[in-house]
């Protein structure tokens, strides 16, 4: 492992990525310990602290600016719902679809649709936000002044974070939207564990670390667990030159939608507790049951959580992967699957092994979200109810960019962590 990462610090180019990416990051953990500068600190840790669990969830993707209402509050929220949005709507508009598989200038088109979608977003939750907490205000400029000016902090240092995760995904190394919530989540894990202790309840202590790292274990063979498809190309005669008759395999990977479906689950559930924080803190009523049946605290809320992840994974591996795309490529270079004929049967195969393997992935997927959430049920504790999501998302992003290091290295003939 030493000798692996002297070989990173030797190849200029990596070593220049990853330090950009450190530095990035660097940022924006900085950026969520400044404080507002309109927010009376007391009163928004006295509002946070009655406003229930559920903002916990959006806590945690934010590093704890979100109940600190530091300057990146929002964090990089608004642009995960703009991305769900654009998904959703992408199935549901033909010339989106259209732009999707146009290439890069398509890609282009649909970012800066997302990038636009983020600010409004971000505008409208900062708003709610400002409005909310507008007794917490200490600035002079009178309350619709502060709530503008509010707004405006929050909103640049939602579209600053976005702006951050953009460019460690084209300069760094990784995901830069990924690394972001990795990072913020860690931050949380000194005062997880620090809260764990003051139980002092060892048994249970050693029962819950014994069970994370099997947990730790399985997430780990289910990101690098893949279905491999074997393929046959035929040979083929052109003047003097021979082409085709090597076997090669498709891999469809169990985990095909990696840490996406959790992080949308999240957002997901998070929400109709983030708004009904920005207008009481005390809920009452019919709706207080709602959001207390939504917690993943409560049997519904935990079910309907599971049930969230499975849905978002088959809709993730369905943008992702595309059989017709691929039974068509292997048609046009004389590729077949032994023992079905290039058309209608490989693609009818392929639909079938895809459907097979992401029932599985989502299975294993939403198992590991469950196991945490019953673990918090049984001894009675509520920190593991967010640990389980917390501990998919750092192991998924963290095995990620180490593929992505591994293959940087590989291209420059050096080994890489995960070469045997």
């Amino acid at each position: 492992m030493f000798k692996t990462v002297r070989d990173i610090v030797k190849i200029p180019d990596l070593r220049r990525k990853i330090l950009y990416t450190l530095m990035m990051l660097a940022l924006v953990r900085l950026g969520s310990l400044i404080p507002s500068p309109l927010m009376d600190a007391t009163i928004v840790k006295n509002y946070f602290a009655s406003a229930g669990g559920v903002m916990a969830l959006f806590d945690i993707m934010s590093g704890n600016a979100f109940s600190q209402m530091n300057l990146f509050a929002m964090g990089i929220q608004p642009y995960i719902n703009a991305s769900i949005i654009m998904n959703l709507l992408t199935v549901a508009i033909p010339k989106l679809e259209e732009l999707q598989k146009d290439g890069e200038s398509g890609r282009k088109k649909m970012m800066q649709y997302t990038r636009v979608l983020t600010v409004a977003l971000a505008l409208i939750q900062s708003f709610g936000i400002s409005y909310g907490l507008r007794s917490g205000f200490i600035s002079e400029l009178g309350v619709a002044w502060s709530i503008i000016v509010s707004m405006a902090v929050f909103t640049a240092g939602s579209v600053f974070v976005m702006w951050i995760g953009e460019n460690i995904t084209e300069k760094g190394i990784g995901n830069g939207i990924s690394l972001i919530i990795m990072v913020n989540v860690l931050s949380r894990v000194p005062s997880a564990i620090s809260s764990l202790v003051s139980y002092q309840n060892y048994w249970m202590l050693a029962i819950i670390i014994v069970l994370l790292v099997l947990v730790v274990a399985f997430i780990v063979v289910l990101e690098l667990a893949e279905r491999r498809i074997p393929i046959q190309y035929a040979q083929r005669i052109q003047g003097r030159k021979s082409y085709g008759g090597r076997s090669t395999y498709i891999p469809i990977r169990v985990n095909m939608a990696g840490v996406i479906p959790i992080i949308f689950a999240i957002s997901i559930m998070s929400l109709p507790g983030i708004i009904t924080g920005f207008i009481t803190a005390s809920p009452t009523g019919w709706w207080a049951t709602v959001l207390t049946w939504l917690s993943t605290s409560h049997p519904f809320g935990a079910c309907l959580y599971v049930v969230l992840i499975i849905f978002f994974t088959y809709f993730y591996a369905s943008i992702t992967y595309n059989p017709v795309e691929i039974t068509n490529n292997l048609k046009k270079n004389g590729g077949f699957i032994p023992g079905f004929r290039p058309g209608a049967p490989t693609l009818e195969y392929l639909k079938k092994t895809s459907r097979y393997v992401v029932f599985i992935g989502a299975i294993m997927l939403a198992v590991v979200a469950s196991v945490p959430i019953i673990l918090s049920f049984v001894f009675g504790i509520d920190n593991l109810s967010i640990g389980g999501s917390s501990l998919m998302i750092c192991i998924g992003v963290a095995l990620e960019t180490v593929k992505q290091i591994e293959g940087q290295m590989v291209m420059r003939h050096y080994k890489g962590f995960l070469t045997k």
